[in-house]
């Protein structure tokens, strides 16, 4: 995968992974799209620089961990560790950082399991917390999301950390907001009761060259149409309004913030030039040159119970980076660009998997 190859190369060489040398350093989450990410970077750093660095991959699926990482090895620093955060972990030897990022992240899941989104959610954040407290880490990186800010107000759109929106906490798609909120004010109760020091990132919708195949956000589907040449339907008028960001720029601010960032604090994550409703995305996708060109469209299929589909309310939300820009990072890659390499990647997954060649 062209695209996936060089966004893992540059972030090897970012400055933000240097201070990581020789550290060991466990990833929750490991084999979902950033996480997986933030692994193979780690990995290629070590593969080129031999600083002893150990990658802790904890995944529920060693036979899905493997196929994910396969061609690295113990040589590039990787370690799978079997597990699931809903239990207790043990970690033999040192444990210097760690980058939290399990969860459930289907917006179905949210709706159809919200009990397990939860428990996964409060329970498997509580373990992560212990296994820092005892090994007394360096610093623990918690991926929350924009979901925390809830709706805001109409006028208030553009968000800060110091922000909140309204939550309907009695809704069961939110199991997620909720939770990602409580996990936040559990990550501060560790750091103010037992000195755990908790760094927090909240990231905007994130996506590029690695999204699954079936992945059921709208960005993942815009894609598909694209590859089958079909047009997009929207079950919803597609008046949310959101920033996005790209998986490289992504994966780059969870290693600035690990690195640089300040214990108790949180940091948003988005590209802040690429906010735009859904509508207009789907409507950007098809007419874009170098993606439907013209050649799809937009249909509506209005849900009179969008909520069936895990949607969230329509509301119009963008995340101030103004914070983690303070630290150095800026997001590199724009909206165009992002769906562009998403879908080059795709076609060269769909290629291989048809016995294709990869170019």
């Amino acid at each position: 995968m062209k695209y996936l190859d060089e966004d893992i190369a540059r972030l090897a060489d970012s400055d933000y992974i240097k201070p990581l040398a020789g550290k060991s350093i466990l990833v929750t989450g490991a084999t979902g799209l950033l996480g997986s990410i933030a692994v193979k970077a780690l990995c290629e750093f070590e593969r080129r620089h031999h600083t002893g660095l150990r990658v802790l991959a904890l995944a529920r699926s060693a036979q899905k961990a493997e196929t994910v990482f396969r061609g690295l090895s113990e040589r590039d620093g990787l370690h799978i560790v079997v597990g699931d955060v809903n239990r207790p972990i043990a970690i033999d030897g040192a444990l210097d950082f760690i980058i939290h990022g399990a969860s459930v992240t289907g917006s179905k899941m949210f709706v159809e399991q919200p009990v397990e989104t939860i428990d996964t959610l409060i329970g498997g954040t509580r373990n992560i917390l212990e296994l820092a407290r005892a090994h007394a880490v360096e610093k623990v990186l918690f991926l929350s999301s924009l979901e925390v800010y809830g709706k805001p107000d109409a006028d208030a759109y553009q968000m800060r950390e110091s922000d909140v929106g309204y939550i309907d906490y009695t809704a069961v798609r939110s199991s997620y907001s909720e939770g990602k909120r409580l996990a936040e004010c559990l990550c501060r109760a560790y750091g103010s009761e037992y000195g755990v020091p908790v760094v927090t990132v909240r990231l905007a919708q994130t996506f590029g060259p690695g999204v699954a195949p079936d992945d059921g956000r709208v960005f993942a589907q815009f894609a598909r149409a694209v590859l089958d040449g079909q047009d997009i339907t929207l079950n919803t008028r597609g008046l949310t309004y959101r920033n996005y960001c790209y998986t490289r720029d992504a994966v780059a601010a969870f290693f600035c913030v690990l690195t640089r960032g300040e214990p108790g604090e949180a940091y948003n994550v988005a590209n802040p030039t690429t906010g735009i409703t859904i509508a207009n995305m789907a409507q950007m996708v098809c007419d874009n040159p170098a993606l439907g060109n013209g050649g799809i469209q937009v249909n509506y299929h209005v849900s009179q119970a969008p909520g069936a589909f895990g949607y969230n309310p329509e509301m119009k939300i963008a995340l101030v980076t103004d914070k983690l820009e303070a630290l150095g990072w800026h997001a590199e890659v724009d909206l165009s660009a992002m769906y562009e390499r998403m879908i080059a990647d795709m076609r060269q997954e769909r290629a291989a998997a048809a016995g294709g060649e990869r170019q």
